[in-house]
């Protein structure tokens, strides 16, 4: 009759495993068709949807479910599995009611009605489902070929999808390895499917002779040193590869095994041989590959082994203290550099390994943490074991609290130290001695967390804190000597140096200068200055000053340009640019180089990439150096830097006006009126605009009266550098394909051209104003 079948599969161990995987069959004496199938995942549960299936007396309805992608860790499954007659007051059978009472007697099982092997259990290795099912991502023909069969009136539909199964097996395979006729076509023409897998190949083989796979025959049967050998026997001389080829399909899930030896008379001593899917490289022997020795060779490669041994003794593998895969471990650490220290480490690298041991130890507390681990982890380990291990682990009590006491006492012991190490800490956060009250204050704080329960480390953290939030180390706090001014004190002067030069707190240099009272000596003064500039440190200066002052600070992170028009303006070129700035001022100010130099340098920092897109050759590699003769490059000073070139530009064109005014304002130092309200905007690039130019727009732009008195003065500074695009590169056209015109004429009637007569004329008529 007709019945309908429901159930659920549900993962039952939820913390552990990948889930597990299922299909549901009807199973014929002639055939079998995949009713559903599917995967359920850690801790999940699936539904299988009541399905109506004609049944007949032999059939069965077979549930599996395996191990999913062929992992069975901690799988556990619960199964609810209903079987119901289609029919008014129909029968029903429920697998857990059913075999409840005696699931561990065997098989058969009887059902509530009394009839006798109705259900059954099997188990056996875990497999895929059968070729042919369902599919994660559709249906193959085999499986609607099957639906179609055992359904009443579906000859035809069975007939059609057999000739399409037909052309799909002495056919091309689809194309797409996910598609389910691919996975189907690929399994039924394995070897071990279910089609070929009783078929003896060597019956249905050429002759070698006229196959494309395999070795010649003549290869067989000769000795290169023309010495007698057996004819289905192949033999070779050493650092040789044999190519050939092997149909895949036919030996697919099959190994390719060769069985080789050497030769009685050879005179190798060792051979190593591989099996690989493609051509080797190099012919070099590979340690992790098995060896094939005469008796000589085993004995000089045994002796070679133990040699490796005496060097590297045995312990250095140890076996793994810690049971990785579990919660419960007893040791926390384990030292395993013992060939370390006697092999390789001198006397003061192995002090310096003890010290970070120590260091270690001390801030783990683990001597503290294994004590505390003990308790858990005999209960853990001696669970139903003798009474001689549980009595063995509980005599290590003492032991294991004795190391926690010791650990404490030194612990504790360290405290004042500590307390010597923070006032020392806040001395140098506030640049200067502490003051009486401050270290009371501090003193006050610690007692007072520890009385309320704090442990030390806490209550040292919170000291820590306190230090870090105070206004003296926040801000530059200088204490007035009454109402009348006077000279700032050496702690004063070494803050104000430090922060200046480096951006950062004195060094002990300077502050043991300033405990001596000498800071304020001007001989004193500027030999300290001298050293700071020095320094690497100064790099803060040439980024806080100098890069603020060209309006490039943080330029590394400056994406505002059209990425389609300018694609090379990437992450890396941004960076270089923006080193390139800061170098400039770094060998300024360690080398006392002339201000002259901010414009009329004819050197400049490269490293590959900004060079590169310079256009200047033979910088190779990410090393910045200095480079001279730049100038006919259109490099050289501040105003040959592609940062400020890009940063005075817009994000699609050149702008004259904003290099205009950076170069009066930034550079001359003159201060210029904000524009009126309501200026007609330019267009956002420079293609596209009836054929002109930015010069020719901007001249339309400013022909205003109350724009013109200001444009005269920043304009023609910014036509010099109309020769730079929008990212700084030399051009001769712009965007649009239109010729570059950089000559300029200022309201004095002087003129120049480009960005030399620029910084011509800068050099010649306001060196005053710059310097």
């Amino acid at each position: 009759g007709r019945v309908s079948v429901s159930g659920k599969i549900i993962d039952a161990h939820s913390s552990c495993g990948n889930g597990v995987a299922w299909w549901l069959e009807k199973q014929s004496p002639t055939r079998s068709s995949i009713i559903s199938e599917g995967t359920v995942d850690l801790g999940k549960s699936t539904q299988l949807n009541s399905v109506e299936l004609n049944v007949a007396q032999g059939d069965h309805v077979f549930l599996a479910v395996y191990a999913r992608e062929a992992s069975h860790v901690c799988d556990l499954t619960e199964i609810v599995l209903t079987i119901r007659e289609v029919k008014e007051s129909g029968r029903r059978w429920d697998l857990a009611s059913d075999i409840a009472s005696d699931v561990t007697v065997g098989n058969p099982h009887s059902d509530s009605y009394g009839n006798r092997d109705v259900w059954s259990f099997v188990k056996g290795a875990a497999k895929d489902r059968p070729a042919g099912s369902n599919t994660s991502n559709g249906e193959s023909i085999l499986s609607r070929w099957r639906s179609a069969a055992s359904m009443p009136k579906g000859e035809r539909d069975a007939a059609e999808l057999a000739s399409q199964l037909q052309k799909l097996l002495v056919g091309m395979p689809p194309t797409d390895k996910a598609d389910p006729n691919r996975v189907l076509y690929d399994r039924l023409v394995s070897f071990s499917g279910p089609l070929l897998r009783d078929i003896d190949a060597a019956k249905l083989s050429k002759p070698l002779e006229e196959s494309r796979f395999g070795l010649p025959k003549q290869r067989f049967g000769n000795h290169p040193a023309g010495k007698p050998v057996d004819p289905n026997t192949l033999v070779v001389s050493t650092d040789q590869v044999l190519e050939l080829r092997l149909p895949a399909a036919l030996f697919r899930d099959y190994q390719f095994v060769v069985d080789g030896k050497l030769d009685a008379g050879s005179d190798a001593a060792a051979v190593q041989l591989q099996v690989l899917s493609h051509v080797p490289g190099d012919l070099a022997w590979d340690a992790s590959l098995p060896v094939v020795a005469n008796a000589e060779g085993q004995k000089r490669f045994l002796a070679g082994i133990a040699e490796f041994r005496r060097i590297f003794p045995p312990n250095i593998c140890y076996p793994h203290i810690i049971p990785l895969d579990e919660v419960v471990c007893l040791k926390t650490f384990h030292r395993e550099d013992e060939p370390l220290r006697s092999l390789f480490l001198d006397e003061t690298q192995t002090a310096e390994l003890e010290r970070l041991w120590n260091e270690h130890r001390f801030i783990t507390k683990f001597p503290i943490v294994e004590n505390e681990y003990l308790p858990l982890f005999i209960g853990f380990v001696t669970q139903d074991q003798p009474k001689e291990l549980v009595q063995f682990f509980e005599d290590k009590r003492p032991e294991f609290q004795s190391w926690a006491d010791e650990f404490e006492t030194e612990f504790d012991l360290a405290a004042p130290k500590q307390m010597e190490l923070l006032f020392d800490f806040a001395s140098r956060a506030y640049r200067r001695p502490l003051l009486a009250s401050e270290s009371r204050s501090l003193e006050t704080l610690y007692r007072t967390l520890r009385e309320k329960g704090t442990d030390h480390e806490d209550a040292f953290r919170s000291l820590i804190s306190r230090v870090l939030m105070s206004p003296s180390f926040l801000l530059q706090l200088e204490q007035a000597n009454g109402t009348e001014t006077g000279p700032a004190n050496d702690w004063q002067i070494a803050s104000r140096m430090s922060f200046f030069l480096w951006g950062s707190i004195p060094d002990d240099e300077l502050l043991n200068v300033a405990a001596s009272g000498k800071l304020s000596d001007t001989k004193v003064l500027a030999k300290q200055t001298q050293r700071m500039l020095k320094d690497d440190r100064v790099r803060s200066l040439a980024m806080e000053f100098g890069t603020q002052w060209l309006g490039v600070r943080g330029f590394d992170q400056y994406k505002d340009k059209n990425e389609k028009l300018f694609p090379a303006f990437d992450s890396a070129l941004r960076t270089a640019m923006h080193e390139e700035s800061i170098q400039i001022f770094r060998h300024l100010f360690q080398n006392n180089g002339p201000v002259a130099d901010l414009v009329d340098a004819d050197y400049t920092f490269l490293n590959e990439t900004l060079a590169k897109h310079y256009g200047i050759a033979g910088i190779v590699g990410p090393d910045w150096r200095r480079v001279d003769d730049v100038q006919k490059h259109g490099r050289g000073g501040i105003l040959g830097l592609a940062s400020v070139q890009t940063k005075q530009a817009g994000a699609s064109r050149t702008s004259p006006i904003l290099r205009g005014n950076w170069v009066v304002e930034t550079l001359l130092g003159e201060r210029l009126p904000q524009p009126p309200p309501n200026v007609p905007q330019l267009p956002e690039s420079e293609i596209g605009n009836g054929g002109l130019t930015m010069r020719e727009i901007t001249r339309r732009h400013v022909s205003a009266p109350q724009c013109a008195s200001c444009h005269q003065r920043i304009d023609p500074f910014g036509l010099a550098l109309e020769a730079y695009d929008p990212i700084g590169r030399r051009r001769d056209k712009d965007l649009g394909g239109l010729v570059i015109d950089a000559s300029a004429k200022l309201a004095d009637g002087t003129e120049f051209d480009d960005i030399n007569g620029l910084r011509q004329y800068l050099v010649t008529h306001k060196k005053t104003t710059i310097i």
